[in-house]
């Protein structure tokens, strides 16, 4: 079978010539660089993170925590390309793409900022703060794995509107917004790398001596923030005489004395697990949509097993399975590419070189890769679903909205050296702020997507008695708070328990009215992307 990189249907084989799974192509080239430099920026952040906000020394940052997370990253990566190849092998077919892996964006401020920050201002010690982190990383990994054997049923289940539509709004919120806000603070650095990035991935027009794009996209954006004074040059020095030689050491006697007292990490790594598997219950359904379709238990058996074994070393930070597979198919990535960005991040970490990097690269000419990823996300959420769907999915979008809209205002006051209760909830409404019904809203944003987006798909299809038990699968969530309340407790979101269970009781009310026992017929060809 043969495909170009700008190919959208792949060419079969005859049924009985096997193909030959080629272990590089153009196309992971370009794959390689955009995946690679997305995992770069997240690595640099929590880089910053530990040193910069929970006290961490830098030794022991490049010399355990990087080391730590370049083991998870490398086994991760080796297996995922694994399973691409046998998925290639199975269907014969030679462009399966593997899906992307690395340290998980949501988690990283979490980890930092919920977990090991409070540990760090009431005991002033960075180590205490790190056991807590390894601990809650290691539970995390171990939710993840038992999701391994509930996730498939639940995938059954969900609609394809709800999962994508979920996916569409962190791509949106968490993966896109703030790219393009780093864009436009030096938009002379970050417009023309857009330009590069997406008229190489949306069209055919290809760069002289095929040039990968995304390595382009960094050359010019670099070229262009060192040549208008945006870069520090004395930084490059200091950053060259910080190198440390970084080599993995297990740190089980962290981990289990951060295990002895698990007890206060519940309450985020419960919620914090099962929005991990939903994800990566998204991010599969993602891949199969964009035509590769993986076992969902072997994909989250993976993923909780990198965060334990990433915990085991030293690494607070659980890897996941990312948003963008679709992308990274779309620019032509085949099996190898992610092994290639993990090998290539790994031996970053276990060398030290990350300070250096830091120092070389204009932040303006990495994040548009992000950017890319997120419209492409948000793009196939629509496209892959009969249009009569994309309520649904708008409706799935919403409590990641809600949920970024929150975490700003709350940044934001807490610049202020103030928050939203010293504020008060009358003096925000005043001023336009719709805060507590965005909080409220926004909390456990993953999970109320995919039960927003269901109740809104099976009310679409007139499947209303489903409508009314999916009402009744959130008004137990939010009882208990998985959903709609800041942590888990009995009675946490009575309210919204209720209002949920009156949904339900208005869908069950209409399944008994004359026409709702028609049924939805959907046209086969509005689905754009099949």
């Amino acid at each position: 079978m043969s495909t170009d990189v700008n190919e959208k249907t792949p060419i079969p084989a005859a049924p009985d010539q096997p193909v030959t799974i080629p272990w590089w192509t153009r196309g992971d080239t370009n794959a390689f660089f955009g995946l690679g430099f997305n995992i770069l920026v997240n690595v640099l952040t929590l880089t910053g993170l530990l040193i910069y906000v929970v006290g961490f020394n830098e030794g022991d940052v490049f010399g355990t925590v990087l080391p730590a997370l370049g083991v998870a990253l490398i086994l991760g990566n080796l297996y995922y390309t694994w399973l691409a190849r046998r998925l290639g092998r199975k269907e014969n077919r030679t462009d399966v793409t593997a899906l992307p892996y690395g340290p998980s964006v949501p988690h990283m401020f979490i980890v930092v900022f919920v977990v090991m920050l409070p540990v760090y201002l009431s005991t002033d010690d960075a180590v205490a703060a790190w056991q807590a982190g390894l601990a809650w990383a290691f539970m995390i990994g171990v939710i993840v794995m038992i999701g391994a054997f509930v996730g498939p049923y639940i995938r059954k289940i969900t609609p394809r509107a709800a999962m994508l539509g979920t996916l569409a709004g962190i791509s949106i919120t968490f993966i896109s917004m703030r790219p393009a806000a780093q864009m436009w603070e030096a938009a002379w650095i970050g417009l023309p790398v857009l330009a590069i990035i997406l008229i190489g991935f949306f069209t055919n027009v290809r760069l002289p001596g095929n040039v990968p794009v995304g390595l382009a996209a960094l050359l010019v954006g670099t070229a262009i923030g060192w040549a208008g004074g945006f870069m520090d040059a004395p930084a490059v020095g200091d950053a060259v005489e910080n190198i440390a030689l970084g080599i993995p050491d297990q740190r089980f006697d962290m981990l289990f004395d951060g295990l002895a007292d698990l007890a206060p990490l519940l309450g985020t790594a419960i919620p914090l697990g099962i929005y991990n598997f939903t994800e990566a219950m998204s991010n599969v359904e993602s891949a199969s949509a964009a035509g590769d379709n993986y076992n969902l238990r072997s994909v989250l058996l993976a993923d909780g097993a990198g965060a334990c074994i990433g915990a085991g070393f030293g690494s607070p930070f659980p890897p996941a399975v990312y948003i963008g597979h679709p992308g990274w198919k779309d620019a032509g990535g085949r099996a190898s590419y992610s092994l290639a960005s993990g090998l290539a991040i790994g031996l970053l970490c276990f060398l030290g070189l990350f300070g250096i990097l830091e120092a070389l690269l204009p932040v303006p000419a990495i994040v548009p890769i992000l950017l890319y990823i997120g419209l492409l996300i948000g793009a196939q959420a629509f496209q892959a679903v009969p249009r009569i769907h994309a309520i649904a999915v708008v409706a799935a979008i919403l409590p990641n909205l809600a949920q970024w809209a929150s975490g700003l205002i709350d940044n934001a006051l807490a610049a202020a050296g103030t928050s939203a209760g010293e504020v008060g909830m009358g003096a925000l409404n005043e001023a336009g702020v719709v805060y507590e019904g965005l909080k409220v809203f926004g909390e456990g944003a993953v999970l109320v997507g995919l039960v927003l987006g269901t109740m809104v798909t099976f009310i679409i299809d007139k499947k209303f008695l489903y409508a009314a038990i999916a009402s009744a699968v959130g008004a137990a969530l939010s009882f208990i708070g998985l959903i709609h309340a800041p942590e888990i407790e009995w009675a946490a979101a009575p309210e919204v328990a209720l209002g949920y269970l009156f949904f339900g009781i208005v869908c069950l009310a209409y399944s008994f009215l004359p026409g709702a026992k028609d049924e939805v017929v959907h046209d086969e060809s509005d689905v754009m992307a099949e």
